[in-house]
């Protein structure tokens, strides 16, 4: 570990010395999970920063091993073969990724079934995998864990939908609390005798009993599931919502609504094209907007997210250290990405000190996407500079960072397009920039040429560039070099810092230390 590792957190300033390279985290640098559910088979290795670990592989097979289980108390028999043979793929596959052993779990369909006994017994006969059967209050918890690791100490009512069951959970201030489970998963209710009539007053009263165990929650709404993101695939058509990732996408309780109502109106398999939808799963999406609109009836959340973390990251959250646990996914990830792909990792945090007298009144969570940019500024710079700056938008918007906003990501994806671009003007990106006001574009204009500037000073991680100072009242930006940075300050240079001060309305000043 060299020198700068050992630093202490405070010289890191408020967001701490990052933990990738610690041991502890280095443990789970590679984990694999297998998630044997009713509906579907999945294998996901994550790898890399391990407060948010990037997807290595993720494969999913729709076994439906659930199909049929309310009417013959038994695993369907074609989703036992399809269901083995993936194990039998995902074990070579582990093997072949270096995860170690993998860690494997089965829900309710195993759970329940008369055979899910000896289903297990099959699994670890054929490829040695030992399957762990956890109820449904165990599910609940695991689930609430894989939202808390995109949302670190977030509350609210997390709503995990499988194939044959499904669980709440309470989570406040990153605990999680009351769980219970149901059956209210959308491969049992499909062949429930009475129709939609009958089921929905069975989903009512099942609803009513889950409500008095959990009591109120007119907080967040977390969704997890396949069932409930292919709902917001489709809620994103029907609005022409233009920024198509799923993770912290947000509903409001008249959205879900009016998309169950849009979803029974029109035809299935013109939606399931149209949105991305695989067959097996939007033969489950009716009956599943017919229990989200009633979720929502009962527990009348403020609003509603969209979480694509749950029972797989919830088991790589559980073996996380609790020092690990507690940071920032966004500024690790960030961490991460900047030591493997910058030219100078480390400058990151010294740009960021640099520019950070720009932003003064700007509250912490300003301050933490500015932290973020600067940190990322330099990881693409092996792209064609005709294309850094849309390639930097697009990472930021696309990539699987936890702990962002819709709106957040876009300001941090315009931040990084004015690292590379002066305008922003004529971008095919140009209809996300409506995420976020006006005036927030500015700022992350700001950002941009800030760190456009800041760059062209780059020295060394722990260089001083100097001081910048803005005087809102005066409308002036005063920049003082370092004898070290004042070399630097060419006829480039000086172009960008009048671009930055043009983005400030103010008049640029330049002095150097002699």
């Amino acid at each position: 570990m060299d020198m700068e590792n050992q630093a202490t957190p405070t010289d890191w300033g408020p967001f701490g010395r990052p933990l990738f390279d610690d041991p502890s985290a280095r443990a789970l640098s590679r984990v694999g999970v297998v998630d044997v559910g009713s509906n579907s088979v999945r294998l996901v290795v994550f790898d890399g920063a391990a407060r948010s670990p990037a997807y290595f592989f993720n494969e999913k097979i729709m076994c439906a091993l659930g199909e049929g289980l309310g009417e013959t108390g038994r695993l369907n028999p074609q989703g036992r073969v399809r269901a083995l043979s993936a194990i039998r793929r995902f074990q070579r596959l582990g093997e072949g990724m270096g995860t170690g052993p993998l860690t494997a779990v089965a829900t309710a369909a195993v759970r329940d079934a008369a055979d899910g006994e000896e289903f297990t017994a099959l699994v670890e006969e054929q490829t040695g995998l030992k399957l762990h059967v956890i109820d449904g209050l165990e599910e609940a918890r695991l689930s609430a864990q894989g939202v808390l690791l995109g949302w670190p100490g977030s509350y609210g009512l997390v709503c995990d939908i499988g194939g044959a069951s499904m669980e709440l959970a309470e989570i406040n201030g990153g605990e999680v609390g009351r769980r219970v489970s149901s059956q209210l998963g959308p491969l049992r209710l499909k062949g429930m005798k009475g129709g939609k009539k009958a089921r929905k007053a069975h989903i009512q009263s099942v609803l009513k009993d889950l409500h008095e165990h959990m009591g109120d929650q007119h907080n967040r709404l977390f969704l997890v599931g396949g069932s409930w993101r292919a709902i917001a695939r489709i809620d994103m058509d029907r609005q022409g919502y233009p920024l198509h990732v799923l993770h912290e996408y947000r509903m409001s309780r008249k959205a879900v609504s009016a998309t169950a109502k849009y979803i029974a109106q029109n035809d299935p398999e013109e939606l399931r094209v149209r949105c991305g939808v695989s067959t097996q799963r939007m033969a489950l999406v009716p009956i599943a907007a017919e229990v989200l609109k009633e979720v929502v009836k009962t527990f009348g959340p403020r609003d509603i997210a969209i979480s694509s973390y749950g029972i797989r990251e919830g088991m790589l959250f559980e073996q996380m250290p609790p020092k690990l646990r507690d940071r920032d996914p966004l500024i690790e990830a960030c961490h991460f990405a900047e030591s493997k792909d910058a030219r100078l990792p480390g400058f990151g945090r010294t740009l960021y000190d640099f520019i950070n007298p720009l932003f003064k009144n700007a509250p912490q969570e300003r301050l933490r996407l500015i932290k973020a940019a600067c940190l990322l500024h330099d990881v693409t710079w092996r792209a064609h500079p005709d294309y850094r700056a849309e390639l930097c938008f697009d990472n930021a918007t696309r990539a699987n960072l936890g702990g962002l906003k819709h709106s957040e990501r876009v300001f941090l994806g315009l931040a990084l397009l004015h690292r590379y671009s002066n305008s922003r003007k004529g971008s095919r990106f140009e209809p996300l920039f409506d995420l976020i006001p006006e005036n927030e574009q500015r700022i992350a204009e700001v950002v941009g040429k800030a760190m456009r500037f800041g760059a062209m000073l780059w020295l060394k991680k722990d260089a001083e560039l100097g001081h910048l100072r803005l005087y809102p009242k005066k409308k002036l930006l005063e920049l003082t070099l370092s004898p070290e940075a004042a070399p630097l300050f060419g006829e480039v240079a000086e172009a960008r810092f009048q671009s930055l001060a043009a983005a400030l309305g103010a008049t640029p000043l330049v002095n150097k230390k002699p």
